[in-house]
């Protein structure tokens, strides 16, 4: 298959599945496998970096306030929430990483965080069913979110995005904050993340990479992970993540079969070398990477 395919549809891919609440790295499992195509790290960062820059346009109210309306006590109170979230996410995920944590490349832990997530989707929907959320942002919230993003950095496949919604959904807050004030967290998490993770590898010399292959990439995952935020933030207006759940659940049970698939016909050493078999993400620090 021609480069160029490959990197419009990993572009695809992560513009789809960056802040949608269904595990980038999940799809990415099948994706690779589909494509035969093993991706180095920074080729993924800057194509996720893309992808994240993409979504500030559609949170320009939000930011006009920030900027402009910061003196007023309601706007200073979001804002110090989201750097509260940000700095725990930073400050545990750094620790961690100083303490030697890797990311596991089995995908068998990532498909049970992926079908984890979906079965608590829909066990959080079902037990919201005629209850009153909140549409207040409170401190519980804004902690827990980052415990969420925590959990989505140390298990692989839980989705970063999922954890926190679910998680603020559990303390009451009503979806469409709860989709906001995620990916309002997650925005600044992922960029630092992303750029330590480009400086350390540029820093410390950079793996060959076709840099016209990912700028197409960066592109296509930009214009697709702005389609997709803006469909999802008017979905959660009228809807629940029930969808998403079933979906993640379904996703993880065909990630199983695929595994058991390949176990039963392992790949020749040529194509152990030439291919990305079913597997995960290679391992990586915490600190420099924000799975979802």
């Amino acid at each position: 298959m021609p480069h160029w395919i490959i990197a419009v549809i990993l572009g695809i891919v992560e513009g789809i599945t960056e802040f949608i609440p269904v595990s980038s790295t999940g799809h990415l499992l099948l994706f690779e496998d589909w494509l035969k195509s093993n991706q180095t790290d920074l080729f993924n960062i800057v194509i996720q970096c893309g992808a994240v820059i993409a979504v500030i346009p559609l949170f320009h109210k939000r930011f006009h306030q920030f900027i402009f309306n910061w003196r007023e006590k309601a706007v200073q109170d979001y804002m110090l929430k989201i750097a509260a979230a940000f700095v725990i996410t930073g400050a545990v995920g750094f620790v961690l990483d100083k303490k030697g944590l890797k990311l596991n490349d089995d995908p068998r832990p990532i498909a049970t965080a992926v079908l984890i997530g979906g079965i608590a989707f829909l066990a959080v929907e079902f037990w919201l069913r005629g209850k009153k959320l909140r549409d207040e942002i409170t401190w519980p919230v804004a902690i827990a979110v980052a415990i969420g993003q925590l959990l989505a950095a140390v298990f692989p496949g839980t989705s970063r995005s999922g954890a926190t919604i679910v998680f603020a959904l559990l303390l009451g807050l009503n979806r469409p904050l709860a989709t906001e004030f995620s990916f309002l967290v997650g925005i600044p998490t992922m960029l630092a993340a992303g750029g330590l993770k480009i400086f350390k590898a540029l820093h410390h010399g950079a793996p060959h990479e076709n840099w016209s292959m990912v700028l197409l990439s960066t592109v296509v995952a930009a214009v697709v992970s702005f389609i997709a935020v803006k469909w999802l933030l008017r979905f959660v207006q009228t809807h629940t993540f029930n969808a998403f759940g079933w979906y993640r659940v379904a996703l993880g049970i065909l990630i199983f079969a695929l595994i058991a698939i390949a176990g039963r016909h392992p790949a020749s050493p040529a194509d152990s070398q030439n291919s990305a078999a079913i597997r995960g993400p290679q391992p990586v620090t915490l600190i420099a990477q924000a799975p979802e």
